[in-house]
């Protein structure tokens, strides 16, 4: 890392040692017979709900307001206060996969929404996966998807493999990644939105053709009812967006883009558990639901607009809806529900500079700067062959040819970044893979996004409250910073201590929780802890 010239030592490593015991007379040892825990034990129903882009303060700033779903959860439920999504870059695919998996980025492979793939020199998706097709979409959909990206298992895999009855797992949302990611590789069905269509879709990854229950919530063209809907402000009536008046590509988009995805997502949420009879099946079932339209209007508008507040009030609403129809088919006495997000977000540049913070948009300078410096120092030559902002892959195979040293290209690279201006550190791989770099909170979150195999050459944090390009309006996220880290995590259901919690927490201490309520396996990466103090003692 290129903060400056001193590093502090890295962590020692703690050293184990065996402790010889004494030899002991034989003695008959009496078989202990486990007892596997009766069914009614365990939930009929788990239920993941993640909003994206849900920061832990919209919780706080619009408690009096809610009165439905949230408020259900934040009344009744374990609520953790300072939870964190404990990595870099703070992303929707890295989120969603850290919930089901506990695994960071630097064991699960999942470590951004794209990268660079070397083996193929392609860009890829966290989710793509050449060798599928999509079910239901437009005739021409292009682009197949499955996890197999994802290195490790999810609590869903582990439900599945463990043997203690049937269990059905589904994920849903209107982003692929969002969908596909925390339901796992033996999940039953993802389903998500196609914006070309107006259908929800899947992949052959699943099955052959689309379930039934599917087809027949397609064939009601929920979408198209949106046509030429107003989002009003609650309470006022206040316009925010309208709706295409006609069916197609703009009304699909839009309703994406605005609090009626989130309705239509709930919709499908109860047919999905009416169509696979979850909680139903003799056994354990686990439905994950993601809300994504959070995240494009939070991306449009910013955390401080109106229309950011209407949308938290009106997914309490949605959540309070969905938790209405799971206590009528499953009933909540037997629903375990966990609520969470997959990042925050960054106030708006322009907000910020208003009220005398920092903030700002860097444009083209480190791109241009990387450019030059690359090119001044050993010669003309596409240098970058990709860059997602926070992760800088290089031409690694020019590197060669030119017989330079990947360490010294990746070098020079650094210091050009670290010369412009808003910019905080930049790591190289090289750092990353040799342990050099300070041991603070935000290098060691750094350190948990980097995956060798798939990592980029280059790491790159900004100052605090600055963004990559040079658009006029809207904000984002992927910074290690509270503002993207801070989300909320509850937990509501049997087996569940109601109160808040306030210690320190991260979000990859929610797979190995529920593992434990569940009584199974941990995912094989699982990389938290127990969150024991909300468990009610069996």
């Amino acid at each position: 890392m290129r903060t400056n010239r001193r590093l502090l030592p890295v962590a020692l490593l703690a050293a184990f040692c065996l402790l010889g015991l004494p030899a002991q007379t034989k003695r008959p040892v009496t078989p202990v017979k486990k007892t596997v825990p009766a069914a009614s034990a365990r939930p009929k129903l788990v239920v993941l709900i993640v909003a994206d882009q849900f920061r832990q303060d919209y919780l706080t700033r619009f408690a009096s307001e809610y009165n439905a779903g949230l408020a259900r959860l934040l009344n009744t439920g374990a609520v953790f206060t300072n939870v964190h999504q404990d990595h870099f870059p703070t992303v929707t695919a890295v989120g969603h996969s850290v919930t089901m998996t506990g695994a960071i980025p630097a064991v699960s492979g999942i470590i951004s929404n794209e990268w660079y793939d070397r083996t193929t020199s392609s860009l890829v998706t966290s989710v793509s996966d050449s060798a599928e097709t999509i079910l239901g979409g437009s005739t021409g959909t292009e682009g197949g998807a499955s996890p197999r990206r994802l290195l490790v298992s999810t609590v869903g895999d582990q439900l599945k493999m463990s043997g203690l009855g049937p269990a059905k797992v589904v994920g849903i949302s209107m982003k692929d990644r969002a969908a596909i990611l925390p339901a796992g590789h033996m999940a039953d069905g993802a389903y998500w939105f196609d914006h070309n269509s107006g259908r929800f879709v899947s992949s052959t990854y699943y099955f052959k053709s689309l379930p039934a229950w599917v087809d027949a919530f397609n064939a009601r063209k929920v979408p198209d009812t949106y046509a030429g809907k107003v989002w009003t402000v609650t309470g006022t009536g206040k316009p925010l967006s309208m709706l295409a008046s006609e069916p197609g590509r703009l009304l699909y988009d839009g309703i994406y883009n605005s609090a009626f995805g989130n309705d239509l997502l709930e919709t499908f949420a109860e047919a999905a558990i009416d169509g696979e009879k979850l909680g139903q099946n003799g056994g354990t079932d686990i439905l994950t639901v993601s809300f994504s339209s959070n995240d494009a209007v939070g991306h449009r508008t910013g955390p401080d607009s109106p229309d950011v507040h209407d949308i938290c009030l009106r997914t309490d609403k949605a959540i309070g809806a969905f938790l209405e129809a799971v206590d009528k088919q499953v009933g909540l006495a037997n629903t375990l529900v966990m609520f969470t997000a997959d990042h925050g977000v960054s106030p708006v540049p322009e907000v910020n500079q208003a009220r005398h913070m920092p903030g700002g948009r860097l444009g083209k300078a480190a791109s241009q700067a990387l450019d030059k410096a690359l090119a001044d120092k050993y010669g003309p030559g596409h240098w970058v062959l990709a860059g997602m902002e926070e992760l800088i892959y290089l031409d690694r195979a020019l590197i060669e040819s030119k017989k330079l040293k990947l360490e010294d290209v990746q070098e020079t690279a650094a210091k050009a970044l670290l010369a412009v201006p808003h910019i905080d550190r930049v790591f190289t791989s090289e750092d990353l893979r040799h342990g050099r770099y300070n041991q603070d909170p935000i290098a060691l979150r750094v350190a948990k996004g980097f995956n060798e195999r798939r990592g980029g050459d280059l790491y790159v944090v900004f100052e605090s409250y600055w963004l990559a390009g040079s658009g006029a309006s809207g904000t984002s996220h992927g910074e290690p910073f509270n503002y993207d880290s801070h989300v909320p995590l509850i937990f509501m259901g049997p087996g569940v201590k109601p109160g808040h919690y306030h210690s320190l927490a991260a979000v990859y201490n929610l797979a190995p929780t529920l593992a434990t309520m569940l009584e199974v396996e941990p995912p094989s990466g699982a990389f938290g802890r127990v969150l024991d103090e909300m468990l009610v003692a069996r």
